[in-house]
């Protein structure tokens, strides 16, 4: 099992850390400040961390942006308060690959574990190019995605579009371990628009529950529907 650093100014949310994620058998690396955190996390070198946005000092986004610097592929998921979409959103633009918010609920830290895990293991498995693919289901194209959508991304999406080219309809399929930063909420936004201008229906499907909030809230999701899954996604496009 993974080594996890946890940043966070709370003592008794560090202890819950502890006390949950070694049952489920991580190594529990803790620290109680930005600064403690990116001291352990230079000796350490964990391959995810959690961190508190809100911190005295050296907060959660100076916290995330110095170790997203140092160590991009680091899973740094981060803490946000409830409901809190613009803090999501800025951590999202600093390269965060996914986020949690307060009070935590256990079924939202394992399913944020297990997308980091996930991404992990597809990232060292190195599907970096071939993390977006595309396919056909009748007259729609499906790019399906896979692992981190990021600025990174962008000449993979840029040719699987191209590749769509010809489809009356487009369909972007994310992987339930899928996470999409504000890079690549840029790159599908423009995606959509591009689709939608041209007279093509597009839908998107996959997505995580949080992501789904953000798409929300910079309007993708009005430009393009977001289906929990697949198959209703092409049945709203077939009726289209």
């Amino acid at each position: 099992m993974r080594t996890i650093l946890v940043i966070d100014d709370e003592r008794p949310t560090l202890r819950m850390f502890e006390l949950f994620l070694g049952a489920y058998g991580y190594t529990v690396l803790t620290a109680a400040s930005g600064e403690d955190g990116l001291a352990v996390f230079a000796e350490q070198r964990p391959p995810i961390v959690l961190t508190d946005i809100k911190m005295p000092g050296m907060d959660g986004l100076a916290v995330l942006r110095a170790i997203k610097e140092d160590s991009p592929e680091t899973e740094v998921v981060v803490i946000t308060g409830h409901g809190d979409v613009d803090l999501a959103l800025t951590a999202l633009g600093l390269r965060a690959t996914d986020f949690i918010d307060k009070p935590i609920r256990r079924e939202a830290l394992e399913a944020a574990l297990a997308r980091a895990n996930a991404r992990l293991e597809h990232a060292a498995a190195g599907a970096n190019g071939d993390a977006i693919a595309v396919e056909h289901d009748g007259d729609v194209a499906v790019i399906a995605i896979a692992g981190s959508l990021t600025a990174a991304s962008e000449p993979y999406l840029t040719r699987a579009v191209r590749q769509a080219d010809e489809a009356r309809k487009l369909l972007f399929a994310f992987s339930p371990d899928a996470s999409i930063n504000g890079a690549g909420l840029d790159l599908v936004a423009q995606a959509a628009e591009d689709s939608q201008g041209g007279g093509r229906p597009v839908a998107l499907c996959g997505l995580s529950d949080n992501f789904a909030m953000v798409l929300d809230r910079l309007g993708i999701t009005g430009r393009a529907p977001r289906f929990a899954g697949r198959r209703e996604a092409l049945a709203y496009l077939s009726s289209r």
